[in-house]
């Protein structure tokens, strides 16, 4: 368990560190081109791994239904918005509101898929994060 805990920090401080410098690009180009970039240098060293260590297009790829691969589509907004959004109000804030939208969009999905979870739980999850943000604001103006 302490591995995945740390895997999902580690992914956690590489998202942050991708959005600064996305939002570097952003700043310097447009949001469209630096997730162009980002995506076209993705692809590239995806594939590079993919040769060199093989399994690049697995058996059962084309089983996958056809919405699997929409994640492609909803990165490329995710990185344009994300870049867009953290040149105008900082790297925190788009964390937070990034952060407050994951948990709200989990939990819808796991509403709408009637998954079994803690609905009030992760719905405190969500009060909570709203409410840092509200604070963070206030403390930013005053």
């Amino acid at each position: 368990m302490t591995i995945f805990v740390l895997s999902a920090c580690l992914a956690g401080i590489l998202v942050s560190l991708s959005r600064q410098l996305n939002g570097r690009l952003s700043f310097a180009t447009s949001p469209l081109i630096a997730s162009f970039w980002n995506h076209l240098v993705g692809f590239g060293l995806l594939t590079a791994v993919g040769l060199a260590i093989g399994g690049l297009i697995p058996a059962g790829a084309l089983d996958a239904p056809w919405y699997a691969y929409l994640g492609g589509p909803v990165g490329v907004v995710f990185v344009a918005a994300g870049s867009w959004v953290i040149t105008r109000i900082g790297a925190m804030n788009t964390a937070l509101m990034i952060i407050g939208g994951q948990m709200t969009g989990s939990v819808a999905i796991n509403l709408l898929k009637s998954a079994e979870s803690t609905f009030w739980m992760a719905s405190l999850g969500v009060v909570l994060i709203i409410a840092g943000m509200i604070i963070s604001q206030r403390r930013a103006t005053d």
